[in-house]
């Protein structure tokens, strides 16, 4: 069996998007991308597959900056966006683990975690029921991203500022628990439990209990603007008139603040996906409870989407795109854009499920 060990493209040389084929088994992977990138004006992809436990394929593609020429590899940082729901979760997660947090504690009022710490009391309807086990499945009742996103406004607030003019100015719709409505506002919550339960920042607590046991250095909490941009991030290309560098970014850090390379995000998938080739930082038990709907709605478990056996979860934001999924036959992959382009999920489905891809036995991560 051919093995490949592409774990990053030329960062010189030549206009084209797509670096040239492989050829060692996996050259189907390049068109697939390639083809991907040419018809949807893609500047660059990243792209990561693990195969039991192990990266069999990780290749930079096209242009981290389209005006500079700046290269792809598999180094470059992308914002994964959404993605960071499935990072707070395992977080989460392992605070339970750890019997700091149950999934049913109350978060707000007498009871609360956070008491009353945010917002203008008395607390508005609903408000004191929320739990952590609503946050993390999308079932607060309400706060959605369907139409006017609460966390998408006042750019000038941090979190907590943000969360406090939520809760005084954004009432909820339903009692939680009763209905999904995927909401940005319940994780960015999430990260204040977090904080209050670990007596740290978030950041801090998700890269010390969760990042650095996976082997994991350089993910971190993005930036705002251009200016911003952390060494080997890529540059983010809006579409027409979308500015990347518009919003509040790093306000979102537990809902969709972190940036990362595919392969520390692959990292990370291996070590979560339940399987027993690595030894996963969660227990089973606890990976049954995060994968398995908690309510009636069978389409999202706990920062994971559930579709039968696959496991998966989206980033979006001006200017760049995420996806991860894990199969029932042994992969993961995670696929970052650095553009507003729709359909890494069914590129990063066909690549893993064509037939034809001999995938190495060679293991990337111990190069």
């Amino acid at each position: 069996m051919m093995v490949c060990l592409l774990a990053a493209c030329s960062k010189s040389g030549g206009d084209s998007t797509a670096p040239p084929p492989s050829d060692n088994g996996t050259d189907k992977v390049d068109k697939l991308v390639g083809s991907f990138m040419g018809k949807n004006n893609v500047a660059g992809i990243s792209l990561a597959i693990t195969r039991n436990g192990k990266l069999v394929y990780a290749r930079g593609y096209g242009f981290a900056d389209k005006q500079t020429g700046e290269r792809v590899d598999t180094s470059t940082l992308f914002r994964i966006s959404s993605i960071s729901k499935t990072v707070t979760a395992t977080a989460i997660m392992k605070l339970v683990e750890e019997n700091k947090l149950n999934l049913d504690d109350k978060i707000f009022g007498d009871d609360g975690i956070l008491g009353h710490e945010f917002g203008t009391q008395p607390y508005k309807k609903y408000i004191t029921d929320i739990t952590v086990r609503h946050c993390i499945s999308h079932h607060v009742g309400g706060w959605s991203n369907a139409s006017n996103d609460p966390t998408m406004v006042n750019q000038s607030m941090d979190a907590r500022t943000l969360i406090s003019w939520i809760l005084d100015n954004r009432p909820l719709d339903l009692p939680p628990g009763t209905a999904y409505a995927y909401s940005n506002v319940g994780f960015m919550i999430l990260g204040r439990v977090i904080e209050k339960v670990s007596g740290l920042s978030y950041e801090q607590y998700v890269r010390q209990n969760i990042l650095i046991p996976a082997g994991i250095n350089n993910m971190q909490i993005g930036g705002n603007t251009l200016a911003d941009r952390k060494p080997h991030e890529s540059k983010y290309h809006g579409t027409g008139s979308e500015d990347p560098y518009g919003y509040n970014f790093v306000r979102r850090d537990a809902n969709g603040g972190w940036i990362a390379s595919a392969i520390d995000m692959a990292r990370l998938l291996v070590r979560i996906d339940g399987f027993p080739t690595v030894p996963d930082i969660l227990a089973p038990a606890t990976i049954q409870t995060m994968t398995t709907p908690p309510f009636a709605y069978k389409s999202y478990a706990c920062g994971i989407t559930i579709s039968g056996s696959t496991w998966s979860h989206s980033g979006s934001f001006p200017g760049s795109r995420s996806y991860w999924m894990r199969t029932s036959n042994g992969f993961c992959g995670v696929i970052f854009a650095n553009g507003s382009v729709s359909g890494l999920d069914n590129l990063l489905g066909e690549i893993i499920n064509t037939p034809d891809i001999t995938w190495p036995e060679k293991d990337i991560f111990s190069k």
